[in-house]
This record gives C-alpha cells, structure tokens and sequence, in this order.
C-alpha cells in the first residue's frame, strides 16, 4: 500500500515537472442547468480548494440564464465562484428546431470565450445539448475534455449526444462499472477512463441526517411530515412529445387522485416543455392545495426533500441515481431512463397509458423504505477526480487514440488512477466471536477484524455497526469499493426483509431484530441476512466445490451441525426460511436431547457441543486420558481432547466418534433420498474426521442409485465469511436491467 502511494507521488511529481513547476492546470467548467451543476459544483469546489495545483474558469450558460427556469445562475454565486462569462444560448420556441437554433448559438457565441479563457482542459457533463455544443467547440478548438458520466445507458436523444460527446472527449470519469465497460466497447483508451462515481453522491452520502423539518416546511407547508408527501419531476421526451404530454396528463391526474401533498417541478429545457407547463397550468396545479408547482429547488434542499418523500415519481434521472441513496422508492415512467442502471427502490412504468397504471404504483411505492443503494458511488468521487486531472501530461500529443477490438480481457486502469476491487464487507455473528472483513471479487479476505460477541442486543448491534463503519472506512484505503454488506448469523432468517426470526441458544438476545435498516441506514449500502448454513453453501457456490454445480448440498460441522441446499444453482429457504436445518434430522427416536428440544438430532450426536458433552463425562469417570495425553487442572474439557484421546487409542473415545460419524453419515443418507444432490461437501472444523464415516455410511445404508455421490471436505478456510460476502457480490453483479 505505501509503495502505490509513494508511486502515486513520484507520478504526479513526474507530471508535474514535464508541465512545469510553475504552470497550474487551467481548467474551464461549463455548466448549462440546474442538473448539471449539481454534479459540477462539487468538482469545482475541489478544483478551488487546491489553488497551488489549479485555476479556475466558469462559464454559465442555457437555462441557468433564463427567469422562466429559476435564474438558477444565482445559485452559482451563492457558493461563492466567480463567473467569468455568461452565454444567452437558448432559442425560445416549443419544437425540435429550438434545440437545434441554440446548439447553433451556442457554437457562434464559444469560440471568443474559450480564445480570451485559453483553458488547459474543459470539463463537460453528461447529455444535453448544450453540452454537445460546448465538447464540439473545445475539439475543434485542440482543447482538452474531461467529459463526466459518459457511459451510461437511458432512453431519448440524450444516449446519441451523450455517446456523440465520449467520441470527442479526450478524458472521461464514468460513474458505473457497466458505464466504463461501455467506454472500453466504444474503443476508448483505458488509460483515460476513470472510474470514479457520481459526484454528487460526495453530497447525497453525507446529507441525510441534516435538519430537515425546516425545508420541508419552507417548500410543502407546516402540516407536512416526512414520508408523507411526493416528489414530481418529469422532462418531455424529444423523440415522442406527443406521448410524454400525455403521459404528463396523466400524472397529475393520478397524483390530484391519490391526494397526498406533492412539489411539482417545472421541466427542463427541451422542445414540449412549454406544453407541459401549460398542461399544469390547465389542471390548476399552481393553485391546487395539494400542490406545490415550483421552477427551481436549490440542490442542497432538494436533496433533504427527495430523501424524507413517501415517493418520487417522474422520469428524471435524479429519480433513477441519485435517490438511490436514501432507499426512498421511486416510480420511473415511460422510457426515458431505459437502460439506466437502478437500485431495487425503483418501480418501472414502462407503459404509463391509463391513470390507473400510475395510481396502482403509487399505491405499491408510496411509504416504503429500501435499502441505500450506492450503484453510483461512494462519496469519495472527488479526490479521484482532482487526482486524475494532475496526472494529466499536458505534453502527451492531444489526438485521440482509440482501442479497436479486440477488447483486452482483464480491462482495468493504471494503479495511479486509484484502481479499486469491488468488494463486499461480510460479517460473521457466531457464539463466540464478531468478525468483519472485506472480501474481494476473488474471494479474498483483504481484512479482517475479531471482537468477543457481545452478550446482549443492544452492545451487540452498536458493535456491529462500529466495526462496519472502521471497514467501510478502511477499504477506501486499501483501494476496494464496497458494494453492500452481507451478514451469516445463527438461527432462523428472514432475508427478504433482512430479519433474524428466531436465534440459536448460543446467541443470546437475538430473535426477531432487523439487522437491514440499522446498518443500511449508517452506512449507506444495500445489505443481505442470511443463515450461517445458507452462507456456508453459498460460499462452496462461489469459491468452492460447488462452483459450477447444479446441485449440492453444505454441511457444517462445528459447534452445532447446519447447512445449505443448492438447487437447480438457487439456495433453498423454504416457505417459512426453515430449509436445511439439516443438523435438527432425527436418526433415532430415543436418542441424546438436542438443545432444540426434541431427541435423537444428528447435532445431539455429531456436534462440537455433544462431543464435549461426552468428553466430559469420560472425564468425570476417569475415563478420558491414556498415555500420551494430559490436561491442566483448570483446562475445559472439549471435543479436542476426546479426538485426541481417539487418535491414541482410547476406545471408548473412539466408539464414541463412530456413533457420531454414523449418525451424521445416516442424516446424509436422509439428504441424498430427499433432495438427491450430486455431491455432497462437509465444511466446519470436524469435517475431517467424518468423512470416511459418512462415506461407509453411504456404502451400507443408501440405494444404489445415490451411492455414487462425491463426499468432499470444503477447500475454504472461512466459508462463514466468504458466504456472507457472496449474498452481496452475487447479487449486485448479476443483476440486469
């Protein structure tokens, strides 16, 4: 780690001595809307917070200038820049032919500015027109773009401009995994692609649990409570005006319909946006008691009313990205946002052609709460940004290069870009111990923390929660992005809702806690629950034996006896999440009492707990150690000692493991004539010691026509862990939208 860091360094020692010591990088922000600027500003104040590195230049223009869109230039100077040039770029009219008018504006009135500004590189966000305007004047005037949010994939004009844009830029900082892999398919160079997040989300992640009440007040009213009014933003789609008129119609019909207090934004500027706002004004929405029709929010509020709305609803991007991480639902209509990477928070409305349609997701979305989702990014979009600007070699020849396929397999960028592994921070709660590591793509534990498990819930969760916060932290350091949290604990799991239901008798105090919101709620990320017996299949599904087959079954072998079952490659909960309680197959009906309750359970006989219980009773009768063996007078007799006392030819010892190897071999036995896997792994610190037992089980007490199953000891040197992580890295790498 301190050897990248040092190279980092010594890299942008290197730039900056080929640019010159004394020539900062002269950098032009051009922002065209309220949207844009949103995820602009936190650059900026980046930019001007390192003036020995840097100076800055910006240019407003578009709707920012005009009064019917808020005059939202204001804004600008309210967080203190200084504007160097305004532009009056839009052409007033209600077709396509405006759009075009003001690209073309745009483009006479440019190049003077950027010829008195001479920046070193232009940085230009995202897909709008006015934007396609300023990348075309920067390239034909050899100016260097840094073009933010190329990439990524939606409906309408926008993905032509935004991919139009990618090919003139010289630079480009994608906020998506999927986003870079677009980049790399359009033979961009992947030396200069960073994948860096959304910036804005350095805002979204610390802005929750700021004061509130006051601004939704100051926009909703007195008598509003959070959760308890919706978000309306809706642009009109440029290849179809006529259909998103309509469909604007009937939004706010649904919406006067479902009666609860909503703030309407006005569009953006794009042809049809005068006919939306004509078809508020027609239904009376600006003097509706229910509504609230406003041209602008300022983003910092913005963000605090999106994030406490019951709902937002529209199809603005803002709804698809960046309100992800509040987990406050939202419903996307129509297809301007088609192919845009979402959280699970989003219901589509593809077809939004009846009221009924719009109402009916309303009903479904309105006041739920879902897990953060940072799909996004992180909150540390910023300094990878700044880092990739110095780096930048103003001596390189400025003529692009593209990458023609083929495209490499192993598609990454260069370590000084701060090159980052996707991974999970898995969380183990066994009887015992609390451990926290992160986990890689690979499957490797890149670190890992072990505390003694609190006794009760309330210093048990506050742990928890502290050693995630210390990961999540850590990781940035280590260069890993976390992509959510999983969790592997004892007993009965809800993991639909994230729910512990009812808990082993080794963890005390831990039946019916949610586990989802708390940790969501802290750490901003999508979490996963699951039973430590599902984790431990999950892990063999991902890392280990059961890579690659269809069906399997886990059994862990430790302190108690659990599992998992994979079928058909799917893990198996059942209809009330009480699947694969395989250490609780009875295979004697007067056996040993299991601490479940009832008699004669595999685990009564083949676990840790029931080995010590048997060592102790050889113990008490002087019946435990033979020659080689001796114990401290204050040593706890374990289920080590009656393995050792075996190994050395203590036979009562060794009767005693037979019983245990047999009784789990006919529970294994039980398995194959249920569910009939193909192979069959045992996992947990006893596993070795079984598995010639279960095996002559098998031999003797099966049918022929599963007597020749694979019996394997799991490879995995902590499948709790990697189990935890896989709930989360198979999740949110498989997913598609």
């Amino acid at each position: 780690e301190v050897y990248f860091k040092n190279l980092s360094k010594q890299k942008q020692k290197e730039v900056m001595e080929k640019n010159g010591n004394n020539h900062k990088l002269r950098v032009c922000v051009a922002t065209c809307n309220r949207a844009d600027y949103s995820k602009l500003a936190p650059i900026m104040f980046g930019i001007k917070a390192e003036p020995q590195f840097f100076e800055l230049d910006v240019v407003v223009l578009g709707s920012h200038l005009i009064d019917d869109y808020g005059n939202t230039y204001r804004m600008i100077e309210q967080d203190d820049f200084d504007i160097h040039t305004r532009l009056h770029t839009i052409v007033r009219g209600e077709d396509e032919a405006a759009m075009v008018e003001s690209v073309g504006l745009a483009l006479v009135k440019l190049p003077d500015v950027l010829n008195r500004l001479k920046p070193d590189i232009m940085i230009v966000h995202g897909d709008r027109f006015d934007a396609l305007a300023l990348a075309t004047s920067a390239a034909l005037m050899n100016i260097r773009i840094l073009h933010i949010e190329g990439g990524e994939v939606s409906g309408t004009i926008d993905d032509s401009i935004r991919h139009a844009i990618t090919k003139l830029a010289h630079y480009h900082v994608c906020c998506t995994r999927s986003a870079e892999q677009h980049l790399i398919a359009m033979c961009e160079d992947h030396d200069r692609i960073l994948l860096a997040g959304c910036p804005s989300y350095d805002k979204l992640l610390s802005a929750k649990n700021k004061d509130y009440m006051s601004i939704i007040s100051m926009w909703l009213g007195e008598d509003v409570k959070t959760r308890d009014y919706i978000v309306a933003l809706q642009h009109p789609v440029t290849t179809d005006i006529k259909h998103s008129i309509k469909m604007f119609e009937l939004t706010l019909d649904a919406l006067i319909s479902f009666n609860k207090r909503t703030l309407v934004l006005f569009p953006n500027v794009d042809a049809g946006d005068k006919e939306m706002v004509r078809v508020m004004r027609k239904k009376g929405i600006e003097h509706h008691p229910n509504f609230r029709a406003v041209k602008h929010v300022p983003f910092d509020q913005f963000i605090q009313l999106v994030a406490h709305a019951g709902c937002m609803i529209g199809n603005s991007s803002c709804g698809v990205r960046e309100v992800g991480a509040f987990g406050t639902p939202v419903i996307n209509l129509g297809t301007r946002q088609t192919g845009r990477e979402t959280g699970e928070n989003v219901l589509h409305v593809r077809d939004a052609d009846t009221q009924d349609k719009i109402l009916h997701a309303l009903q479904l979305q309105f006041g739920k709460q879902y897990p953060c989702s940072k799909i996004y990014g992180d909150g540390n979009a910023v300094p990878r940004i700044l880092k990739f600007l110095k780096s930048i070699d103003l001596k390189e020849p400025l003529q692009k290069k593209f990458c023609f396929p083929p495209v490499k397999d192993n598609i990454s960028q260069d370590i000084d870009h701060i090159l980052e592994t996707q991974s999970a921070l898995a969380v183990d709660l066994g009887g015992t111990n609390l451990r926290v590591a992160i986990v890689s793509m690979k499957g490797e534990i890149v670190k890992k923390y072990t505390q003694l498990n609190p006794k009760t819930y309330e210093d048990r969760l506050a742990l928890i929660l502290k050693m995630c916060v210390e990961a999540a932290s850590e990781a940035v350091n280590v260069n890993c992005r976390i992509l959510g949290v999983g969790i592997s604990t004892g007993g009965r799991v809800n993991p639909r809702e994230g729910v512990v239901l009812h808990s082993t008798k080794l963890i005390q105090e831990w039946s019916s806690v949610d586990l989802r919101t708390p940790i969501s709620d802290a750490l901003h990320l999508p979490v996963w629950v699951d039973n430590d017996g599902n984790c431990a299949a999950l892990a063999e599904r991902k890392f280990g034996h059961g890579k690659g087959i269809e069906n399997f079954v886990t059994l862990i072998t430790g302190t108690g006896i659990g599992g998992g079952i994979v079928h058909q490659h799917e893990l198996i909960h059942g209809s009330s999440f009480c699947a694969a309680e395989l250490g609780h197959i009875v295979v004697s009906l007067d056996g040993p009492e299991c601490l479940c309750g009832s008699q004669g359970c595999i685990e009564a006989y083949a676990s840790g707990i029931a080995l010590q219980r048997e060592a102790k009773k050889l113990h008490d009768d002087d019946l435990l150690l033979v020659e080689g063996m001796s114990m401290k007078e204050e040593e706890i007799v374990s289920a080590a000692h009656l393995i050792q006392a075996a190994k050395l030819g203590n036979t009562k010892a060794e009767s005693i493991l037979r019983t245990a190897g047999t009784a789990l071999g006919l529970g294994v036995v039980n398995i194959l004539h249920t569910v009939n896997p193909s192979l069959v792994i045992l996992s947990g610190v006893l596993a070795n010691h079984y598995v010639n037992a279960v095996k002559d089980v098998i031999n003797r007490q099966a049918l022929s026509s599963v007597k020749t199953v694979d019996v394997v000891v799991s490879n995995l040197a902590d499948p709790a862990l990697l189990g935890a992580a896989s709930l989360v890295l198979d999740y949110t790498t498989r997913r598609i939208y």
